[in-house]
C-alpha cells in the first residue's frame, strides 16, 4: 500500500463519519430550535438557524397540555421495573448456563436464543392472549410481564461468567461458600461492566418503547411517555403547534440525554468492557 493510500483513506473514513454525524444530528437541531422559537407555528419553523430569543413558553404550554409527571412515573415504574426483575433472572439463567453441568444444555441454551432470531412483532399477539388470559391487561404489570426474561442479557452473563477462572469458585466452595455466595460474592463482581451495559440497553430500549405500550395500555392514567407524547402530538399537530410538540419531545427525550451526558465515560467504558459494539 503506497503512502498516499494510507494518508487518504484515514481522511475519508473521518469526512465520512462527519457527514453521517451531521445528518444524524439535523432533527435533533431542528428541534432544540423548534422547541425555544416564541412563534411555534409558521414558516419560520422550518428553519435550523434560531433567529430569535429563545423562551420557554413552549415548554410550559407542553407541560400544562399533558400529565407528563405521571407518564415519566410510568416510564420509571415500566422501565426500572423489568430491569430489576431482568438482573436476577439473567444472572441465574447465565450462571446455569456457563457453570452447570446437566444433560442437553447446549441444546437447550440455543433453542434459549432462537428468541434473538424473532422479531418482536410476531410475538406481540401470544404475548397480548398470555396476558389478557392471566388478568393484566390495561396494567403496568402486563406491559412489563414479557420482558422478566431476557434471551440477550442470558447471552452476556453467560459469556461474562465463562471467561472468569473456575477456580475462583472452587476456592470459596472448599470454604464452605454455597451457590448464591459464589454468585454473589465472585461472579456478580467480576461481571459487573457486562450487567452495566445491559442494564443501559435494557432501559433504553423499554423507556423508547411505544408499540407493545399502547397494545397493553387503555386508561390515560397508565400511559408512559412515549404514548401520552403521541396522544399529546395529535391534539397539537391539529392547530400544527410545532414548537409546542417540539417542546413535548424533548421533555421526553429529556432524561435519557442527561443520563448520558453526565455518564458517558461509565457507558463507554462499560460498553467496551463487555465486548458490545
Amino acid at each position: 500500500m503506497s503512502v498516499a493510500n494510507r494518508e487518504i483513506s484515514p481522511r475519508l473514513g473521518y469526512g465520512a463519519t462527519l457527514a453521517i454525524a451531521a445528518l444524524w444530528m439535523v432533527p435533533f437541531i431542528w428541534m432544540l430550535v423548534a422547541a425555544f422559537n416564541p412563534e411555534s407555528v409558521g414558516a419560520g419553523m422550518a428553519s435550523l438557524v434560531p433567529r430569535y430569543i429563545p423562551t420557554l413558553a413552549n415548554f410550559a404550554e407542553a407541560w400544562g397540555s399533558a400529565d407528563f409527571p405521571r407518564y415519566t412515573l410510568n416510564t420509571m415504574i415500566i422501565s426500572f421495573g423489568i430491569l430489576a426483575v431482568q438482573l436476577v433472572t439473567v444472572t441465574l439463567a447465565g450462571y446455569v448456563f456457563a457453570r452447570i453441568e446437566f444433560p442437553g444444555r447446549t441444546i437447550c441454551f440455543y433453542l434459549f436464543l432462537l428468541q434473538l432470531m424473532l422479531a418482536p412483532v410476531v410475538l406481540m399477539v401470544p404475548n397480548l392472549v398470555m396476558v389478557a388470559k392471566l388478568g393484566l391487561y390495561d396494567s403496568l404489570l402486563g406491559v412489563m410481564a414479557p420482558y422478566f426474561a431476557s434471551a440477550f442479557g442470558t447471552f452476556l452473563m453467560r459469556q461474562a461468567f465463562k471467561v472468569i477462572p473456575r477456580e475462583l469458585e472452587d476456592a470459596a466452595l472448599i470454604d464452605g461458600a454455597n451457590v448464591w455466595q459464589r454468585i454473589g460474592f465472585i461472579y456478580l463482581p467480576l461481571a459487573k461492566p457486562s450487567l452495566i451495559a445491559f442494564s443501559i440497553v435494557s432501559v433504553t430500549a423499554h423507556w423508547n418503547e411505544f408499540l407493545w405500550p399502547l397494545m397493553v395500555i387503555n386508561s390515560p392514567d397508565l400511559r408512559p411517555l412515549t404514548v401520552g407524547l403521541a396522544s399529546f402530538t395529535r391534539g397539537a399537530e391539529g392547530a400544527q403547534a410545532w414548537g409546542v410538540i417540539a417542546a413535548g419531545t424533548l421533555l421526553v427525550s429529556a432524561p435519557l440525554l442527561i443520563a448520558f451526558a453526565l455518564f458517558q465515560r461509565a457507558f463507554v467504558n462499560s460498553f467496551a468492557s463487555s465486548g458490545i459494539k
